[in-house]
């Protein structure tokens, strides 16, 4: 099974590169924020845990999402495996995702790191504010700050999957399928 993290910051072509990915490699695409978003619709126990901690404002829990990613897991035991898009953010929600899929008799195969450098991000993420019309990618300081604290609060991860032999660096500057090609090289190595 081919499970892998794909990883950089904000504007690095995450969201670009996985479609790809799960095309070419027929991969079932876990992103946090669509999980939740299904868990609630579909109004299951967490869902409705989710929905009442989302109202009161507060964050939810790594447990929650741990839990809703084996139910996504366990909704597709035919895969040919996952990429996972957003998560981990911290090594905690790292170490977890590890021993979830340890139950699973399975593991993290790699992890993608995009590596684009900040001005290329910057001019990214305000090119997809014009036709995306996203507030947070049209103000410079927001974005700033977004890369700030992904530099501060989730590079970090990278250790994490560098310490097993996972992490593969990929520079993330140039075309698309330049970009393509070498996570494909990567990922078939």
């Amino acid at each position: 099974m081919l499970n892998i993290v794909l990883f950089g910051p904000p504007g690095s072509g995450k969201g670009t590169q996985s479609a790809k990915l799960i095309e070419k490699y027929q991969l079932v695409h876990l992103s946090t924020g669509d999980i939740l978003r299904g868990e609630i619709t579909a109004q299951t126990t967490l869902g409705i845990e989710v929905k009442k901690k989302m109202e009161k404002g507060e964050l939810v829990s790594d447990d929650i999402v741990i839990g809703m990613i084996g139910n996504k897991l366990d909704q597709n035991l035919s895969a040919k495996g996952f990429i996972f898009d957003g998560f981990p953010r911290t090594t905690a929600q790292a170490s977890a995702l590890d021993n979830l899929l340890s139950k699973k008799n399975t593991s993290i195969s790699l992890m993608l790191s995009l590596e684009v450098e900040k001005q290329e991000l910057i001019n990214r993420l305000l090119n997809r504010g014009k036709d995306s019309g996203r507030a947070d990618d049209q103000d410079i300081t927001v974005i700033e700050n977004r890369i700030a604290v992904y530099n501060r609060e989730t590079a970090i991860v990278a250790d994490f999957y560098k310490a097993q032999g996972k992490l593969n660096a990929i520079p993330g500057m140039g075309s698309i399928e330049e970009i393509f090609d070498r996570l494909c090289v990567a990922i078939e190595k």
